[in-house]
């Protein structure tokens, strides 16, 4: 069992009360070998974390002994990031935004987190999704902004804070905070070594069309274990625990803004395995971005126009009625329109418009099925057959209500599929990556026409599995192994 130790800087830094943990001076960390090759839990409290201070060196030997540390490296590098703000701070505005009365109440201009803990109970919410995505065990969120929807609050900055500078009731917030993050889980022992390596399974068990059914999540798990993976099922509220974890195979529905892209993220710079990875997702799930991506090059695609207000005058001369419409980011045939006419075109296009600056147009070819071909690290996986949903253009017929239909599914051999969709599938993947991908084709008079590529492709039971039955998970989970053997090999 890991022991939970305290770094400072000096023990005044802590202050005069008694600490039922060891307290540990810096110095004595680095330098006495009695340290060096413990099992501990190290909670960096020095006085900065900058590069090369005492506090950079505390977290960079604890990781580099094999310790457990707080914060990480990586967690004091993607502070002092500006670009990642981009994508996490708007996440803890949406956390200002669904507290109950943030409407009315404004926060504080500078909150301080302790451990994931706030003094104030009403941003509990907020405390806690700071420290998922910047685990640091003092942290100051500072807000700026109004009240109500449109002049809501937002977080503008944040920063490391040191133990030294808190005040009396502070510090035994702080105390109180840490008793309650050692009691949450991280004193538990670490796993035995019956596998060699952890996996993360990432899913939402509320979702409505996730990318793998209960059947196929338990196929994967037992598959896992077959390799050597010992096999965890977590949710979005676990993303603190990525670091106890090898790899991360994402089974839900990704997209970017959203915390399965995080997770992403967080996890490659933790140097885990990933699937998907960041840089697919952001490929994947934007459909400009593909459209670009195929016919710079030259894969055959329909005929695609990237449009904007200005351009819709011109879709009808270049594409023809009926056109298909489709916002930037979308999955399982959502945000996907047909347009028959000039007055279906001006009203779809200012719709997709109002939320993105751009979007995409297709030439419409109806077919009666859209093959799927599964790619994994370059080389074919499976093939399927989707047909559309009974007296619907669409494979996904989706109601206004929130419900759904899909047509039937026929699942064939890789080397009983098409040659040419095979090869054209596995080409197109390639531009994305070496992950796990679903190439989405049609099969029309003159070749097959790839219409996307999906970064987190359906994998369900008694679909996509008809043919290789187990051996189709057992080939996933084999490939997340040799990769992790790969990456021993490395370092």
């Amino acid at each position: 069992m890991a022991e939970p130790i305290v770094v400072v800087e000096s023990r005044s830094d802590w202050g005069a009360d008694a600490l039922p943990l060891r307290l540990v001076e810096a110095d004595d960390y680095l330098t006495s070998p009695a340290y060096a090759k413990g099992d501990y839990y190290v909670i960096n409290l020095c006085r900065g974390y900058r590069y090369q201070s005492l506090g950079y060196y505390c977290s960079l030997l604890a990781e580099a002994r094999g310790q457990r540390v707080m914060p990480s490296v990586s967690a004091v590098l993607d502070l002092s990031r500006k670009a990642l703000y981009g994508t996490d701070i708007p996440m803890l505005a949406e956390s200002i935004a669904r507290t109950p009365g943030s409407a009315q109440t404004r926060p504080p201009e500078k909150i301080l987190v302790y451990f994931g803990q706030c003094e104030d109970p009403h941003w509990h919410d907020l405390a806690r999704r700071a420290f998922e995505i910047f685990p640091v065990p003092l942290l100051e969120v500072e807000t700026r902004g109004g009240t109500g929807s449109k002049g809501g609050s937002t977080v503008v900055r944040l920063r490391p804070v040191s133990a030294r500078t808190l005040k009396s009731g502070q510090r035994d917030f702080m105390r109180s905070a840490l008793d309650t993050h050692l009691v949450r889980g991280w004193r538990r022992a670490r796993r035995a070594r019956r596998y060699r390596y952890d996996l993360a399974i990432l899913v939402d068990p509320n979702e409505q069309q996730p990318p793998s059914d209960i059947r196929a999540l338990r196929q994967f798990a037992r598959a896992g274990r077959a390799a050597g993976l010992a096999v965890e099922f977590i949710k979005a509220a676990d993303f603190a625990r990525l670091a106890e974890f090898d790899a991360l195979f994402i089974r839900e529905t990704t997209r970017m803004n959203h915390h399965s892209y995080q997770f992403a993220r967080r996890a490659e710079k933790l140097g885990l395995v990933v699937m998907d990875d960041p840089s697919s997702i952001l490929r994947c799930t934007n459909k400009v971005y593909l459209a670009e991506l195929l016919a710079a090059k030259g894969i055959a695609a329909p005929r695609t126009c990237i449009f904007g207000e200005a351009e819709i005058h011109k879709l009808p001369q270049l594409l023809g009625f009926p056109m298909v419409l489709k916002v930037p980011e979308g999955a399982f045939s959502k945000g996907v329109f047909k347009a028959d006419n000039e007055a279906e075109l001006q009203r779809l296009a200012a719709q997709l418009l109002e939320h993105s600056e751009l979007a995409l147009a297709q030439e419409f070819l109806p077919t009666d099925f859209d093959w799927r071909i599964g790619v994994l690290d370059g080389k074919p996986l499976y093939a399927c057959q989707y047909m559309m949903a009974g007296k619907h253009w669409q494979i996904v017929q989706h109601s206004a209500d929130g419900r759904y239909k899909e047509g039937d599914s026929r699942t064939l051999s890789v080397e009983q599929a098409p040659q040419d969709v095979v090869r054209i599938a596995v080409r197109a993947a390639k531009l994305v990556g070496d992950g796990l991908y679903g190439v989405d084709i049609k099969p029309t008079a003159s070749g097959p026409k790839v219409i996307e590529i999906n970064d987190n492709p359906s994998i369900d039971a008694g679909i996509e599995d008809a043919v290789l039955g187990a051996g189709l998970y057992q080939r996933i989970m084999d490939e997340f192994v040799r990769r992790l053997q790969v990456r021993g090999e490395r370092t």
